[in-house]
């Protein structure tokens, strides 16, 4: 099987090789950061997608090679994980090496692969994998978290254009206090800020009908900082209709509503892939999962925790909003 096309890309903490037997393989376009010399870089993971419209496969050798793992079955279904959906792909795991084979499968990238990825890489390195987005101002970094539609791109991309640098859209991981976020395109959509550049002609369409890809290298002038300490955690809820306002939370309310929203396990439906990580083995199941809530309890209980509901786009609010987040007050800023 020919390859034809592969890059390193780099995810802060660890790169991944991704290949195809594609030469122009657009699996790619999520992320960000590049490693210019493929020649022989260290990768933690290796991808490999095989698409079998450009090199066909007999299934009945391809089949019994293929993963006998909750996930391989519902890729044999087209049903990838949580909303993303396409043709059937089939799964085949050798220790850090992945095979997929299948059509479209720029789609199982992102959708799956990374998220898989960083959640066991950080089960295996005593992190936690949250779903945040994220700044750093001098005194730390904010992370926002919220459902979908909430206002985080928004709030992020104010935040980098007002002199934050940019931390994460969309993948972070935590240990000790510590983020580090995981560089990638921004997925956009025709708003009121980012109307103008789709009509100018400065964003790629995205996989998606309606949704654009943003390079945050191009956006912001203050660039990237992929590592900070936490200052704020910040669930961000913007409703025009509700009134404006920053509000303290408790830890445990805190907690509650990201085991549903940010912890990767339960936000991304990743707790069968975490048990096949560990071979089964319950206890080692276990284990990884209380650790890496644990770490994300322990996050939030040295942080400030804050349910915002600030219109972005009005300076007033966003000045005032940004100018309290830098603040350099308070236990997170001891630590």
């Amino acid at each position: 099987m020919a390859i034809r096309s592969s890059v390193v890309v780099d995810l802060n903490r660890f790169r991944l090789r991704i290949s195809s037997n594609v030469s122009d393989f657009s699996g790619w376009k999520y992320f960000a950061k590049f490693v210019s010399d493929q020649a022989s870089p260290e990768c933690a993971y290796e991808l490999i997608c095989i698409d079998l419209d450009r090199d066909p496969l007999d299934l009945a050798e391809l089949l019994p090679l293929v993963d006998r793992t909750y996930r391989a079955e519902r890729f044999q279904v087209g049903y990838y994980l949580a909303h993303h959906f396409g043709p059937p792909a089939h799964l085949v795991t050798r220790g850090n090496r992945h095979y997929v084979f299948g059509r479209n499968l720029e789609r199982t990238v992102w959708p799956y692969f990374i998220k898989h990825l960083l959640t066991v890489y950080a089960a295996d390195h005593r992190m936690v994998h949250l779903k945040a987005a994220g700044f750093v101002q001098d005194a730390g970094a904010t992370l926002l978290f919220g459902k979908g539609g909430a206002g985080k791109t928004v709030f992020l991309t104010q935040a980098c254009l007002s002199g934050a640098r940019f931390l994460a859209n969309t993948h972070v991981l935590v240990r000790d206090g510590l983020v580090y976020g995981i560089p990638s395109a921004m997925r956009v959509r025709s708003d009121p800020w980012f109307a103008p550049l789709v009509a100018a002609g400065q964003l790629q369409q995205h996989f998606e009908k309606g949704e654009y890809r943003a390079d945050p290298n191009q956006l912001f002038e203050n660039g990237w900082q992929l590592e900070a300490p936490v200052r704020n955690v910040c669930i961000v809820d913007f409703d025009e209709d509700r009134p404006s306002h920053v509000t303290e939370l408790d830890t445990e309310s805190f907690c509650l509503f990201l085991d549903n929203f940010a912890l990767a396990i339960g936000t991304y439906g990743l707790k069968d892939d975490l048990l096949a990580h560990v071979e089964g083995d319950l206890k080692r199941y276990l284990a990884a999962h209380q650790a890496m809530r644990e770490s994300m309890v322990k996050l939030v209980e040295g942080c400030r925790r804050l349910h915002v509901n600030v219109d972005m786009l009005d300076p007033v609010a966003r000045a005032d909003v940004l100018a309290m987040l830098g603040e350099n007050t308070g236990e997170a800023a001891r630590q």
